[in-house]
């Protein structure tokens, strides 16, 4: 049983928008930090966003600071992101993770202990 699913991808000219979202289930998601991560092909998987359990606490990569919003509904236990004024580097698989930590785990995405299977955005030029 998938846990995270990952939904709201698709293609979209540059300086378009898009909204991820992420369904939690299985487990308190609620309780833990989510984030968001991306892969291009031929790349590492790199940070994007996460957000902490409560909200309080959110962390951008630099370069979606500005363009992207990371939020989260723990009643409904989902977490969007926000793609505005996305470019052709934005192009990559983008996948949801979770992890029970209180705080915000780092960047790294050997800190994160759940993910889903990813949803490809798509931005053309």
């Amino acid at each position: 049983q998938r846990q995270l699913v990952e939904s709201g991808g698709g293609s979209v000219q540059a300086g378009g928008s898009l909204r991820l979202s992420c369904a939690a289930s299985g487990r308190p998601f609620s309780s833990y930090a989510m984030g968001w991560f991306r892969q291009a092909p031929g790349k590492e998987r790199e940070f994007v966003a996460a957000i902490s359990w409560s909200g309080d606490r959110i962390n951008y990569a630099d370069s979606v600071k500005g363009r992207f919003t990371v939020s989260r509904d723990n009643f409904k236990n989902t977490v969007h992101l926000q793609m505005n004024s996305l470019k052709p580097e934005d192009t990559a698989v983008y996948y949801c993770a979770a992890d029970p930590n209180r705080g915000l785990p780092s960047g790294s995405r050997w800190s994160w202990a759940y993910w889903g299977q990813g949803t490809q955005v798509t931005v053309s030029s």
